[in-house]
């Protein structure tokens, strides 16, 4: 395959970008409908047992998919799928506001169980929102840098190191911001899972590497280039590839 800076591909069109697009966006969403609302608990040994959100499933894959996207097609393409992730959870939000405060049916029974389920606290969508937004930059940035500074080798050293800085920030981001201060939630709490929650993220993606190496090997073949952020635009501030 040839290598190739990202201002000499330009906009020419890739077979499978959509798609893998369109992956990133249904996970991000799955993540926050199956869950959100899902608390579960996993043994750590010389902790013992330690609860975890359920979305812990969708986002590291999330991460993986962000991961193919930038080493594939680099941070501009990269970046325009994380904004369309962030309007679409955005979107989500404020239908899933809309729905639920729709008055029921006399005959229909299921609201109670309807508000649990889609019913969503304001300062914890905000959390997602922003520890997404900012989680995300972060991951595609240092893996974009990373493939500069090694010179594509070590793609395990450029995906590992970039989600333990974006997993890191996006946790520092949302437990802080959606829990601290909250009835029931103390700062030990906060601050273990922070941690909690940072490991076990970074663990699904040191599991998930040889996928990773799958998907990106099987891609750039089919795609025919090698894409390097050399002269590229960092900020996260665009869409515009």
């Amino acid at each position: 395959m040839r290598q190739v800076s990202a201002d000499e591909v330009g906009a020419r069109p890739f077979r499978f970008y959509d798609f893998v697009m369109a992956a990133f966006v249904a996970i991000l969403l799955l993540s926050n409908v199956l869950g959100a609302g899902k608390v579960a608990q996993v043994w750590v040994p010389g902790l013992g047992h330690q609860p975890f959100g359920a979305g812990i499933l969708f986002f590291p894959v999330s991460y993986v998919i962000g991961d193919v996207l930038t080493e594939v097609y680099g941070y501009a393409r990269a970046r325009r799928v994380i904004w369309a992730g962030f309007g679409a959870v955005v979107f989500m939000a404020g239908m899933s506001w809309v729905v639920v405060a729709l008055p029921p049916a006399p005959d229909w029974k299921n609201q109670a169980a309807y508000e649990t389920i889609f019913g969503q606290v304001p300062r914890i969508v905000f959390a997602s929102m922003c520890a997404f937004w900012a989680g995300e930059f972060v991951n595609s940035y240092v893996l974009a840098r990373m493939k500069l500074w090694s010179e594509g080798r070590h793609l395990w050293m450029r995906t590992i190191g970039s989600t333990i800085a974006g997993e890191g920030v996006d946790s520092l981001i949302f437990y802080p911001l959606a829990f601290l201060g909250a009835a029931g939630f103390t700062s030990a709490l906060v601050v273990k899972l922070i941690f909690v929650q940072w490991a076990l993220k970074v663990a699904w993606e040191v599991v998930l590497t040889p996928v990773t190496y799958a998907v990106v090997g099987w891609l750039k073949r089919a795609e025919g280039v090698d894409v390097y952020d050399r002269g590229t635009d960092f900020t996260p501030f665009r869409a515009r590839v």
